[in-house]
């Protein structure tokens, strides 16, 4: 067990607490099912604050590793289900939050996979698809010059990334995790590019069994 020591970030602590109590769980402390002790209780054996408990608590539920009732405090919950992602551009079936909308320039990367000159500015969102039970299954960031046109196909290709900070806080996962990383890019019917996006899908949660474009 950690205990949070010198000058350590809340947010740091926070995490590293949620890390600890992940692998206890999985060195089998506590099983599938079986209540944690009190935030209180926790909060006095990392020496901290049950804020920073609640914050730990709130980062493993978000991920599926506990499950809470109000005023009953968490347990252990069944591992999340996997998924199967075979078609990179259907529409997602359950609810999803756009965390940002601000305009960006264009990367050279952006630019080449949307064929226009660097630096110039793009719309851009970034929407987070989550599961039936309210946790992040998705983050998708995209990108596209001017008013946003409708496609008659798209290509992907399949990569990995590391998670930067503000993916892994809406994932909750810790930084640097390695995830799936497709890059779609939405075609007009003479083939030129009208869209990009980014989809990034944690690699616990996801199979990728691609058949083809659509």
């Amino acid at each position: 067990m950690i205990v949070a020591r010198g000058p350590m970030s809340a947010d740091a602590r926070y995490r590293r607490i949620a890390a600890d109590i992940r692998d206890r769980i999985e060195a089998g402390e506590w099983q599938v099912g079986e209540w944690l002790p009190s935030r209180t209780t926790m909060a006095a054996e990392y020496d901290v604050n049950p804020q920073t408990m609640r914050l730990a608590h709130a980062l493993l539920r978000r991920t599926g590793i506990l499950e809470g009732e109000k005023r009953k405090g968490v347990y252990v919950a069944h591992p999340p289900a996997m998924r199967t992602l075979t078609d990179a551009d259907a529409d997602w079936p359950h609810s999803s939050e756009t965390t940002d909308t601000r305009p960006r320039r264009a990367s050279a990367e952006l630019a080449e996979r949307l064929g226009v000159p660097v630096g110039v500015t793009l719309q851009h969102e970034t929407v987070e698809h989550l599961d039936p039970g309210g946790r992040s299954a998705m983050l998708v960031s995209s990108w596209w010059r001017g008013r946003r046109q409708a496609h008659a196909s798209y290509v992907v290709e399949l990569g990995f990334v590391p998670l930067d900070e503000e993916q892994a806080n809406a994932l909750g996962l810790l930084v640097d995790t390695l995830a799936y990383r497709l890059v779609r890019t939405r075609l007009d019917a003479a083939g030129r590019p009208v869209e990009t996006a980014d989809l990034v899908l944690p690699m616990d949660r996801w199979l990728i069994r691609l058949s083809g474009t659509a």
